[in-house]
């Protein structure tokens, strides 16, 4: 069969692979959309220092149960729409035994430490499908980023006396401010990219910020009555929206961060003293936040077609990723038809 490979720095290429073994508690997969993210392309561009290469890339998954394994449940069928939660937990770690299996200090996430699902069929454990309800494939790939940002926003422990801040409003980010809306916040949604603030302001952000070409602590200060955010959640990854969260952040305020930042970040310390500050991490999601996703989706509101930048055929994925790297901030979700 066929799958979609990054065999080193910008090469990538359709192969032809062996088709999966199915075991007794699996079930097998014929995969309809698959969607590129940041850490696709980060390890198409070489920047990827978790990935283990060469690697079929992909994660957010759009697919069609084609088999059951004797031992699955049953209300697991052929013909469902699913999704995939795409990390693995060792259950032994600090993080699984306190429950967090999201942050698995041994986890693998397809399509980095292990092959991922760019492929026209793969066989997972039953435990990681969750069911996409009402929702067609092509949508349901677009279901695992979306959790990663309503995480965070748990993490945040968001509530409708809260003004959060979401730097960054790609997919993930996007994620944070629909949860943060859900939770009765005010939002604020700052980045560099005006088409993609129209489209948070659309999501039910109240505020927005461009901060390349505006004075953000000005607004900001003007926006919350001079206090700050309550809750900044970090969607970027970079050095100076790090610096950003925790300088703008209110008093006593809370900041949470998703992306990795690629370099060392260096920060006024007495901000995390003097304001007594939470600073949080947040990695990966819950199935509890994938089912958030699922029936937020389901209510048919989401602009679901202004979230998918392009869809392409396997054989045109590697153009679309050297066009994505040379203008970043222009893409939402690259999916990839596997049919």
């Amino acid at each position: 069969m066929k799958a979609i490979k990054i065999t080193a720095e910008r090469q990538m290429a359709v192969v032809d692979i062996e088709e999966p073994q199915m075991g007794d508690n699996e079930v097998l997969l014929r995969l309809s959309y698959v969607g590129f993210c940041g850490s696709d392309l980060n390890t198409f561009l070489g920047r990827n220092p978790m990935v283990h290469m060469p690697v079929i890339p992909g994660h957010e998954v759009g697919a069609v149960i084609e088999k059951v394994g004797s031992k699955v449940p049953d209300a697991l069928k052929p013909g469902m729409v699913v999704t995939v939660n795409p990390y693995t937990n060792c259950g032994n770690c600090a993080s699984c035994r306190n429950g967090r299996v999201n942050a698995c200090e041994h986890n693998e996430t397809l399509g980095v430490q292990r092959d991922g699902s760019m492929r026209e069929r793969i066989a997972l454990p039953w435990e990681k499908i969750i069911p996409a309800g009402q929702l067609s494939p092509r949508t349901s790939a677009l279901i695992e980023p979306m959790s990663v940002g309503f995480h965070a926003v748990s993490r945040a422990q968001v509530t409708d006396i809260d003004v959060v801040m979401v730097i960054g409003c790609g997919m993930v980010g996007m994620g944070a401010v629909v949860r943060s809306v859900q939770r009765g916040a005010t939002v604020i949604a700052a980045d560099i990219d005006d088409e993609k603030l129209a489209l948070a302001r659309q999501m039910g952000a109240t505020y927005t910020v461009n901060t390349m070409t505006e004075d953000v602590h000005t607004r900001l200060q003007e926006m919350t009555g001079g206090f700050g955010p309550d809750v900044v959640i970090e969607a970027v990854g970079s050095p100076m929206t790090y610096q950003m969260a925790v300088n703008e952040v209110a008093f006593t305020g809370r900041t949470v961060c998703i992306g990795y930042a690629k370099t060392e970040v260096s920060f006024q310390t007495k901000f995390f003293v003097q304001k007594e500050l939470d600073i949080r991490g947040s990695r990966n999601a819950l199935p509890s936040d994938f089912r958030a996703v699922i029936r937020y989706l389901e209510k048919g509101t989401c602009p679901v077609d202004a979230l998918i930048s392009k869809v392409v055929k396997p054989e045109d994925a590697s153009d679309a990723m050297n066009e994505w790297a040379a203008a970043p901030g222009k893409v939402f979700r690259i999916l990839v038809d596997m049919e």
